[in-house]
């Protein structure tokens, strides 16, 4: 059996795990948020105002912190206008970037913070700067947060709603580099320079200015973005990385029908994300040594080929112990880089990419991504301490164990994540500066790789309890069975 020895010292503390680091994302594309999210008041589905009521229960268990709003590309071609007022009247439009679909704009403003209120989430809107005008998002933001005199607080008032919404999250344009305008960085730095000088603070509602970043290892974005950008004008600039198996964008490979070499090059892949947050964050440095911005992966997962007989352009995929193992491998890094990542929105919530729950009908199913986000969210608002991983490789290409650990109320979280297929390993985890009494829980999810849940059996990948964890003298001692994620707990 293979051996591993993790090194932690709770003296050496990383920074804050902000918890908007286990945010998801949700866009107007395919069954994401109509069938999935939101059914409508009439459905025979149980709802509020429409919700799910299933969802929101869903999401509040795992404590879900952020929801990330309308997209996505869809957020470069949304006009907020169209989703307010009498639902009968909404105007409908095409979807051309998903699936060419009608988008009868049911779904709008006052239902995503209607959502985000069930949930007990922060909203994160996206604002349009690829075909949207200054003037647009500058009403947008009046709408939602003035509580004065004014045009559009009368308009939001007419509609329903007396006092405004509380809006945190701004996001100001959306993979501007792509989709949202094809633009070159210098060009969207004075769009985005002018569009942000007019989003206001209104009502002592505080806005936090996220800018568009690079896409995956553009370090030349980050570079123009962090030299004609301080934090006076953005708090936050985005990262996007997709978990792409093939590399091949037009063959991407199977969500379930994968070959062992074809998971670890997945796994390969997926932990790319430490070294993208690593240079990125030296750019970051060199402009902002005292990290007042924030960098922010609103899009990071895994990317297949979609379902067999599913629209293309819906991008519904299955959900397997591979996705939870990139699921773990990533939320370890990013809580190891909280120092200077303050957000991560995992694409996407529901019924598209690396979703968290998958919907049919009345029918929900929590996917091996799901309890991932539960076992972890212990995490949530605690202190990342120093955890090194000494561990041999899992099939000759990735290092077998992935962890992270971290201090909140005196109670030591500990996750870890056996990568390998096929192997065991015996865990030796050292501590220091931390004086553990006791294990207070210890938790595990592990089966097959291939394994999933499904709507004829959603229990068949699922949290049990640890048992193969033992401590002495204030260290710990696991075996990890193969394709496992566990959860540890300490108190002193």
């Amino acid at each position: 059996m293979e051996k591993t020895g993790v090194y932690i010292n709770a003296k050496d503390v990383k920074g804050r795990i902000n918890p908007e680091i286990y945010g998801n994302f949700s866009e107007h594309l395919g069954r994401c948020i109509y069938e999935g999210i939101y059914v409508g008041e009439s459905s025979t589905i149980p709802n509020t105002r429409g919700i799910r009521n299933d969802i929101v229960k869903a999401f509040r268990h795992i404590k879900l912190p952020v929801l990330r709003w309308p997209g996505g590309c869809f957020a470069d071609e949304y006009h907020w206008k169209d989703g307010i007022g009498e639902k009968s009247s909404r105007k409908k439009m095409i979807n051309t970037n998903w699936g060419g679909v009608v988008e009868d704009n049911s779904f709008g403003t006052h239902e995503f913070f209607d959502l985000c209120e069930q949930i007990g989430c922060e909203p994160y809107i996206a604002g349009n700067l690829g075909s949207g005008t200054v003037n647009e998002l500058a009403e947008w933001i009046e709408y939602m947060t003035f509580d004065g005199v004014s045009p559009m607080a009368e308009l939001r008032r007419k509609n329903g709603r007396e006092k405004p919404w509380k809006l945190k999250y701004l996001g100001i344009g959306n993979e501007n580099w792509g989709c949202g305008g094809n633009m070159r960085a210098q060009y969207y730095v004075d769009e985005y320079r002018r569009y942000q000088s007019f989003c206001k603070n209104f009502s002592g509602n505080e806005l936090f200015k996220i800018a568009c970043g690079p896409n995956a290892d553009d370090w030349d974005w980050t570079e123009v973005i962090m030299k004609n950008l301080g934090p006076w004008h953005t708090r936050g600039i985005s990262l996007h990385y997709y978990t792409v198996p093939s590399g091949n964008w037009d063959k991407k490979g199977s969500a379930r029908d994968f070959t062992d070499e074809e998971y670890y090059e997945t796994i390969r892949k997926t932990l790319y994300m430490e070294t993208l947050l690593t240079r990125h964050g030296q750019i970051m440095d060199r402009y902002d040594p005292a990290h007042n911005i924030g960098l922010i992966v609103d899009e990071w997962g895994c990317w297949y080929d979609v379902e067999e007989g599913t629209n293309p352009g819906f991008l519904y995929q299955q959900n397997t112990m591979r996705d939870a193992v990139v699921a773990a491998c990533n939320l370890n890094i990013l809580n190891s880089h909280c120092d200077r990542v303050i957000m991560a929105n995992i694409a996407q919530a529901v019924n598209v990419l690396q979703a968290v729950i998958l919907t049919e009908g009345a029918g929900m199913v929590l996917t091996p991504t799901y309890h991932v986000f539960d076992m972890y969210k212990a995490h949530q608002g605690a202190d990342s301490v120093y955890c090194y991983v000494d561990t041999a490789k899992a099939g000759e290409k990735i290092p077998m164990v992935s962890a992270s650990a971290s201090v909140k109320d005196d109670a030591m979280t500990i996750t870890l994540a056996n990568c390998s297929v096929s192997d065991d390993t015996e865990v030796k985890i050292n501590i220091a500066g931390y004086e553990a009494g006791k294990i207070s829980d210890a938790v595990i999810m592990n089966a097959p790789v291939r394994e999933l849940n499904d709507f004829d059996d959603p229990d068949r990948v699922n949290i049990k309890e640890f048992d193969d964890v033992s401590l002495y003298e204030g260290n710990v001692t696991a075996t990890l069975p193969a394709c496992s994620i566990v959860r540890i707990t300490l108190e002193k």
